[in-house]
C-alpha cells in the first residue's frame, strides 16, 4: 500500500491524516490550538505550540494507523492562511507571537496605502483588496513595533513565514540546533498569493511592492510551484526521513482536493464561515462585484487563478442557536428541529454578528431577525439560520457568475461542497434550490488535507496526472433544484432586502 500524510493545520486545531492512493482516511488525529487575545480585534498564536500540535498529531496518527514513517511516501502541508510568524534563523526563536489573518492592528497602514492611491495597483498586481486580513501590514506592524526587528531583519538575520513556511523550516532541521543550518525556508505561490507583497502574474515578490511595505526582500521565503520539492523531514523527528512534496493554503488545497483543476469548477467550504472559490484557468480576472483573485495551487510552474469570496458567519450561525438563544443542546440537532416547519414563515436571519464579508463587504452591518409574527417559533429561527448560509454563498456565486460572464465565460454548472455543515442535507437541498444548479457532496469531505496529499503525490510519482486525480474523485450524493428558477429568484430578492435592512444606516 502507498500511504500519503496530510498535516493540516487551521486556525483552532493541528491535525494530521493518513490517506491512502485512492485518497481515502486511513486514520485522523487532531489537537486544539488555543487561541491568544492581546487586545480587542488582535488575535495571536504561539508559534511553537502550533509546532507542537502539529507533531504531536503526526505521531498519534502514525500509531493509530500502525504505520512507521517508512510507511509514509511523501508528505503534504496545507494551512490557515495569512497567519504572519517572524523568526531568528540562528536561534530558531520567533520574535512575536504569530498574528493570524483575523487580527486587524495593521488597519492604519491599510488606510494609509489606500491614501496613497495604493489599492489598484496592489490589486492589479495582488488580486487582493488592500485590507489587515493579509500578511504584508502584518510583517510592518512587527517590523515596525518589535524592538530591534527592522535592523535584524535588513540585517538578514530573521525569516518571515505563513504557517507552512514555520512548518517545513521545524521539519526539515529547524527545530534542532544541530541541523538548524540545513533548516528549508520555501513557500508556495498559494500562500504567497496571500501576502500582498506577491506578484500573481510573474510569480515572484515584487519589488514595488516591497518598497511601499518598506519590507526587506532578505527576509522572504523561495516560492515554489504547490506540487514541488520543498525538502525532507529530518529522520530524528519521526524515526525516518519523508519528503514534503506538496504544499497549499487551506482554501487553494480544498479547490484541488475537490478535483477542481479546470477553468468554471467551483468549491464552497462550509465552516465557521464560507469560502468559494471558483477555478478561472490561466485568466487573471479583476472582480467588479467585491471578489478577490488568488493563485489556485499550481501542478507546474504555470500560473493559475481563481476568483474567491468568503461568507463570515456560515457555520457559526449554528453555534449561536445553541450558546446564544439555547434553542438546541447540540448543533447536530438543527437539522431536525428546521425540518419540523415546512418552510421559515417568512423570518428572515442575516447573520451579521461581524459584519458582512464577500460580496457585500461592510464591517457596520449588525444580524437582524426580521418577518417575525405571532406565530414564530424556534423552528422557524432555525430554519431561517440554516437557510442565511445558503442565500450568502448563493449571492457569492452569483457575483462570481457576473464576473466570469462579463469576461467572456460560463455561468458555473455544478457546486462542489466540502465542510462540516456540508454534512446537512436540508442545508444542501435549500442550497441547491436557491442556486438552480447541482449541489455535489464528495464521499471524502475532508477535502483541505486530501489536496495537500494530492499534491505530495503527485510531485513524488504516486499519480501521474491531474485526470488521473480527477478520477480518484468520488461523489457521495448529488442535490438537484426542486424549485423553479422564479420562486427562487423571488427568495434571493427578499434575502437582499433583508441585507439592505441589516446595513442601513
Amino acid at each position: 500500500m502507498t500511504y500519503l500524510l496530510a498535516l493540516d493545520q487551521g486556525t483552532s486545531s493541528s491535525r494530521s491524516i493518513v490517506f491512502d492512493a485512492q485518497g481515502q482516511i486511513v486514520a485522523m488525529a487532531q489537537r486544539e490550538l488555543p487561541q491568544i487575545y492581546p487586545q480587542p480585534g488582535w488575535v495571536e498564536h504561539d508559534p511553537f505550540v502550533i509546532w507542537q500540535t502539529q507533531l504531536a498529531t503526526v505521531h498519534e496518527v502514525l500509531a493509530q494507523a500502525g504505520l512507521a514513517a517508512r510507511d509514509i511516501h511523501a508528505i503534504g502541508i496545507t494551512n490557515q492562511r495569512e497567519t504572519t510568524v517572524v523568526w531568528n534563523r540562528r536561534t530558531g526563536v520567533p520574535v512575536h507571537h504569530a498574528i493570524v489573518w483575523q487580527d486587524r492592528r495593521a488597519e492604519p497602514a491599510c488606510a494609509a496605502l489606500r491614501a496613497q492611491g495604493r489599492a489598484a495597483p496592489i490589486q492589479s498586481k495582488t488580486g487582493l483588496l488592500v485590507d489587515a486580513y493579509f500578511s504584508g501590514t502584518k510583517l510592518q506592524w512587527i517590523l515596525n513595533n518589535v524592538p530591534g526587528a527592522r535592523a535584524q531583519g535588513e540585517a538578514g538575520e530573521l525569516a518571515f513565514g505563513t504557517v507552512d513556511s514555520w512548518l517545513i523550516w521545524q521539519l526539515t532541521g529547524g527545530s534542532d540546533a544541530r541541523t538548524r543550518s540545513q533548516a528549508v525556508h520555501v513557500t508556495d505561490v498559494s500562500n504567497a498569493a496571500r501576502t500582498m507583497l506577491f506578484n500573481v502574474h510573474s510569480n515572484q515578490w515584487d519589488a514595488e511592492l516591497l518598497d511601499w511595505l518598506d519590507i526587506p526582500a532578505q527576509m522572504l521565503p523561495t516560492v515554489l510551484p504547490s506540487s514541488a520539492n520543498f525538502g525532507t523531514v529530518q529522520a530524528d523527528l519521526l524515526g525516518s526521513s519523508i519528503r514534503i512534496g506538496g504544499v497549499a493554503g487551506d482554501q487553494q488545497s480544498a479547490l484541488f482536493g475537490q478535483a477542481c483543476f479546470t477553468e468554471g469548477m467551483a468549491k464552497n467550504t462550509y465552516g465557521t464561515g464560507c469560502f468559494m472559490l471558483l477555478h478561472t484557468g490561466e485568466r487573471f480576472l479583476t472582480s467588479n462585484n467585491g471578489l478577490l483573485t488568488t493563485s489556485a495551487a499550481q501542478a507546474d510552474a504555470t500560473p493559475v487563478f481563481a476568483l474567491e469570496g468568503s461568507v463570515f458567519v456560515g457555520g457559526a450561525v449554528v453555534q449561536w442557536l445553541r450558546d446564544g438563544l439555547r434553542a438546541i443542546d447540540a448543533s447536530s440537532q438543527v437539522q431536525a428541529l428546521a425540518q419540523s416547519v415546512p418552510d421559515a414563515g417568512g423570518v428572515m436571519m442575516v447573520p451579521a454578528f461581524t459584519g458582512l464579508g464577500a460580496p457585500y463587504w461592510n464591517p457596520e452591518a449588525r444580524g437582524t431577525l426580521t418577518g417575525l409574527t405571532r406565530g414564530s417559533t424556534l423552528a422557524h429561527i432555525a430554519r431561517a439560520a440554516l437557510e442565511s448560509i445558503a442565500f450568502q454563498s448563493a449571492a457569492l456565486l452569483d457575483a462570481m457568475s457576473r464576473d466570469v460572464v462579463a469576461n467572456g465565460g460560463s455561468a458555473v454548472a455544478e457546486l462542489r461542497v466540502d465542510g462540516g455543515a456540508c454534512a446537512n442535507d436540508l442545508l444542501m437541498q435549500i442550497q441547491a434550490d436557491l442556486l438552480g444548479i447541482a449541489v455535489v457532496r464528495p464521499a471524502v469531505i475532508e477535502t483541505t488535507a486530501l489536496g495537500a496529499a494530492y499534491l505530495a503525490g503527485l510531485s513524488t510519482g504516486v499519480y501521474a496526472s491531474l485526470s488521473e486525480l480527477s478520477q480518484n474523485w468520488r461523489m457521495e450524493r448529488r442535490f438537484e433544484p426542486a424549485i423553479g428558477r422564479d420562486q427562487a429568484l423571488e427568495r434571493m430578492a427578499l434575502w437582499e432586502r433583508a441585507v439592505r435592512q441589516a446595513t442601513a444606516s
